[in-house]
């Protein structure tokens, strides 16, 4: 089979590798048909790492993934030969503390696709994957709304780990496919007011069409002062979503006494910063968010019900073979690009 490897700092290559097998009776091989470029695969093209995770070259990336199921495991009763499925990346070890506490998401042995030193992503024609990794899709949902099902989990959960969203005056700093996953199941769930900000014009765009409230380019205006016009006594809770200092920065000034701040975004750097004074006097309460955590069901079946709409999500498309070009355009925030998607067929 093919697969498309990491060779380099922004250097990608398709490659020959055998065909990878089912070893043991809980896993299913799976025939790729669509794959999300995601920020974080970024990072491992442009710079070689996510903080101390290094990419050792060749290495597949890529897990935003959905596809076909091919062969079963004698034990799987979860899916089967046929099946179309999405596909969640995580794959825990089920028996350590965290795994117990039910947190699979933070598990001591995680392995997570197209993670370094976990597991080889799924930019491959063929991947195998755990069972409880499949969630069988309808037929009504197509592989893109199936792939779109990973982001869209990890702002369903920084949705349902923040505050009650109902009346709620929310702010997303940053507004690329992550900033769109939290927004659509924040006014799903009954969201008040949405304030979104960006560098990029496009995107503030997509976010109107979404939903949001107030957007503004933070390129081109003081968006802090601007939002404290319209909203004087601040927003209940904010989503930090881009990985910018400054974007930190804007969070504090913005969020009410008693806020809280959602850090989504991936940074560049080790260590963020903060304005300890206006963080302490207005008793701000910080929570990382990590990936998802059994949230891949719940983003599914809001976009069945149609509780959510991620056409404007997946903005670019390319062949397996020009998966590098995607790379690039994202990379470079070209444009317009919310999300590119690789497809297989």
């Amino acid at each position: 089979m093919k697969a498309m490897v990491l060779t380099g700092i922004r250097k990608m290559e398709m490659q020959e590798f055998p065909m990878p097998e089912i070893k043991n009776e809980y896993e299913v091989l799976i025939k790729m048909k669509v794959v999300g470029i995601c920020g974080s695969d970024v990072h491992y093209y442009s710079l070689g790492k996510i903080g101390s995770q290094k990419v050792i070259y060749p290495f597949p990336v890529g897990h935003e993934g959905a596809g076909e199921v091919i062969r079963v495991g004698n034990r799987v009763t979860r899916v089967k030969p046929g099946d179309r499925i999405a596909i969640e990346p995580a794959m825990p070890c089920g028996v350590c503390d965290q795994c117990h506490d039910n947190r699979p998401h933070t598990c001591r042995k995680l392995r997570f696709l197209g993670c370094p030193g976990q597991a080889d992503g799924c930019l491959s024609e063929y991947i195998v994957m755990p069972e409880n990794s499949c969630f069988k899709i309808s037929d009504s949902m197509s592989y893109t709304e199936a792939a779109i099902s990973e982001p869209l989990a990890i702002g369903v959960y920084a949705v349902n780990q923040s505050i009650p969203m109902q009346g709620a005056t929310i702010g997303i700093v940053g507004f690329g496919p992550i900033g769109m996953s939290v927004i659509l199941p924040a006014i799903a769930k009954g969201a008040g007011k949405v304030y979104v900000t960006d560098l990029v014009d496009e995107r503030l765009t997509i976010a109107k069409r979404c939903g949001a409230t107030w957007t503004g380019n933070a390129a081109k205006g003081d968006i802090v002062e601007q939002i404290k016009q319209e909203e004087p006594l601040l927003l209940d809770v904010i989503f930090e979503c881009c990985g910018k200092q400054e974007a930190m920065d804007q969070a504090i000034e913005l969020l009410k006494p008693g806020g809280k701040l959602m850090i989504i975004g991936i940074p560049e750097f080790d260590r963020w910063s903060f304005n300890v004074d206006k963080l302490r006097h207005k008793e701000i309460c910080i929570q990382n968010v990590r990936r998802q955590n059994h949230s891949v069901e719940e983003a599914l079946e809001l976009m069945e019900t149609r509780s959510v709409n991620v056409d404007h999500m997946a903005t670019h498309r390319f062949s397996f073979d020009q998966t590098k070009a995607g790379f690039d355009l994202v990379t470079g925030y070209r444009d317009g690009v919310m999300k590119a998607m690789i497809d297989f067929d």
